[in-house]
């Protein structure tokens, strides 16, 4: 098998075993209370991705490429292994918390709320976002770049195997890191773990419906494969306790957005009461409070 075959082998492996653990753990059953309009936007997106986005990113910046920088085809092809895998952590990993926490901004948010609407979390959740907000996501063109340049094979299949590895963990139903917390011998270990990677505790904090109860981490906790980016730029929030709901509170109050102006806003625009899916839309921030989409001094709910 080839290197691409390899890593498709272990990423569907991956996805059975953690929906394996999630069905097992019963956690699935007991907190995920998806709907048909869950269902269709997580699946849409899912496809989109992987026949849509993905293939025009690496296309358009491989003939790009061809185009403008010819001479480079393949010019990192000779680099060690460990700069390959340095390269794309920055690249990739880095770029995509940056571009992470922007859309949490009153701008981008409209293109990253799909992904906060879910009122439970599991792998389901991993990739369910706005259409363009894969499609506009620079780690998604810098790491076509650098197929372009030569960073292939093998060490950027286990790359990306490794990423998945975390975040399709990090957006779990089974808590894998709750009774790794409670064992004395391995508290060293996670203190290194939580602060290495993305887990479920610092994931979940980020996808909490509020923040006031000391757990919820809505404003942080941006971090996909590495979570040491937010102890970095000054956004980490570890508390090893898991928030009690996650979802928005515009959707508890005025119902869920459907799927359709979640995927394609802005062309599809929803019609709904304090939405963000429109041109000229509101960010709701409270029962007395809802802020323009050009505010910025509180953030949004995430």
């Amino acid at each position: 098998m080839n290197a691409a075959q390899i890593q498709n082998l272990l990423i569907v492996s991956m996805i059975i075993g953690f929906a394996v653990m999630e069905i097992v753990s019963r956690r699935y059953r007991n907190t995920v209370n998806a709907t048909s309009n869950d269902t269709k936007l997580e699946l849409f997106m899912f496809l989109s991705l992987l026949a849509i986005t993905q293939p025009i990113a690496i296309l358009m910046t491989s003939k790009l490429g061809a185009w403008l920088a010819p001479q480079y085809k393949g010019a990192l092809a000779d680099w060690p292994w460990w700069a390959m895998v340095g390269i794309l952590i920055l690249v990739d990993d880095m770029t995509q918390y940056w571009w992470h926490r922007l859309s949490h901004s009153p701008l981008l948010w409209p293109l990253h709320r799909a992904h906060h609407s879910a009122e439970y979390m599991s792998i389901r959740v991993t990739f369910r976002n706005n259409f363009f907000y894969y499609l506009m996501m620079p780690g998604l063109w810098f790491a076509g770049a650098l197929l372009y340049l030569g960073v292939g094979g093998m060490v950027y299949a286990m790359y990306i195997v490794v990423k998945l590895l975390v975040i399709l963990g990090a957006h779990c139903a089974w808590r894998w890191d709750e009774p790794l917390y409670r064992i004395p011998a391995l508290r060293p270990l996670m203190w290194v773990l939580e602060r290495t990677i993305s887990t479920p505790a610092t994931h979940w904090a980020h996808h909490a419906i509020t923040n006031e109860d000391g757990i919820g981490h809505y404003k942080g906790n941006f971090g996909n494969l590495l979570f040491i980016w937010d102890l970095i730029f000054g956004s980490a929030h570890i508390t090893r306790q898991y928030p009690e709901r996650v979802g928005l509170i515009d959707d508890k109050l005025f119902g869920q957005e459907r799927w359709y102006h979640q995927m394609f806003y802005p062309f599809l625009q929803s019609s709904r009461e304090h939405t963000a899916l429109k041109f000229g839309g509101s960010i709701y921030e409270g029962p007395e409070s809802v802020a323009p989409l050009t505010h910025t001094s509180k953030g949004v709910t995430a």
